[in-house]
């Protein structure tokens, strides 16, 4: 498969779906309840808009076009997704997690409003996504419990905060299987997700199905060594946060248990297994070539 782009369109539809986002109710009465909330509608604006390439709802829009739908269909759950997201980077800041002062080369969320109003905007974020997409998201009933239910899997126990749990109580130490458990929690899941739920609107063949999966796994693995490899390796203006962090934080990665010369090895292993499992996918899958290029060859 040669380079592509990687697909600016799909970004641009979820930045603008994401900036027109209102999350007061259409209801009167709620709104007047609601009223004197403008300062956590301000924080969760502050981090959910800050930028970056939005690969997660990329994903999502360019898994649902290379099953021959078009993107749109998806759009809101492509963004619930990225609100999600957003909550657990305003969480993971905080400083009973990492205690990070930056992201994205801003002050982060805590800093800047306050250790409550950022758990409390994250709890909004998430609350918000499960509301944009039971309010918006089409293909009626069964497509909506479904998504629903991959987002829950993802963010849950076995999902997301599981993985988080683990990686505070440094169940990575245990070896090479520890450590991709946790991140296949932690980050993987809900990288997955965003091909999940695609497969949820438009199911293919169970063999297809299969593809998308594994790759959704392979991509999500990427995601992590690189990410491991760029907190050692990476520019700190580029980044927009300090390098070293998970170092100073005694955190296993893959740097630390195989070194960056071998780190580096393995993200090129699963890029390229990544790659190879869309050959098994009949559709366009461009975008998703370049998305997954992008994430092996990103600096930030």
């Amino acid at each position: 498969m040669a380079e592509h782009d990687y697909p600016e369109h799909l970004r641009e539809m979820v930045e603008d779906y994401l900036d027109a986002l209102d999350f007061s109710s259409p209801l009167p009465d709620d709104q007047a309840d609601a009223a004197g909330t403008e300062g956590l509608v301000e924080a969760m604006r502050y981090s959910l808009l800050a930028g970056g390439k939005r690969i997660r709802p990329v994903l999502a829009l360019a898994t649902c076009e290379s099953l021959g739908e078009p993107p749109q269909r998806l759009l809101p759950t492509a963004a619930a997704i990225e609100l999600v997201h957003t909550y657990s980077l305003i969480h993971d800041d905080l400083p009973a997690m990492d205690d990070d002062d930056l992201r994205r080369g801003r002050p982060t969320c805590h800093r800047l409003y306050g250790d409550d109003t950022a758990i409390l905007a994250g709890d909004a974020l998430y609350a918000e996504a499960v509301r944009l997409i039971s309010e918006r998201q089409e293909g009626g009933p069964a497509v909506v419990v479904g998504i629903l239910s991959e987002l829950s899997r993802a963010t849950g126990v076995n999902g997301m905060v599981g993985g988080q749990f683990l990686d505070l109580r440094d169940a990575g130490h245990a070896g090479t299987d520890a450590l991709r458990r946790v991140h296949a929690l932690k980050t993987g899941r809900l990288m997955a997700c965003a091909v999940h739920c695609g497969l949820v609107l438009a199911p293919p063949a169970e063999q297809v199905d299969a593809a998308y999966r594994a790759f959704a796994r392979e991509l999500g693995l990427l995601f992590q060594i690189v990410d491991d490899i760029l907190d050692v390796a990476g520019s700190e203006a580029d980044l927009g946060k300090p390098v070293g962090a998970d170092e100073r934080m005694g955190k296993v990665t893959y740097v630390s248990l195989h070194g960056l010369g071998r780190a580096r090895a393995m993200a090129t292993q699963t890029h390229a297994r990544a790659r190879e499992l869309l050959h098994a996918v009949p559709g366009p899958v461009d975008d998703l070539v370049a998305l997954t290029d992008l994430v092996f060859a990103r600096h930030s």
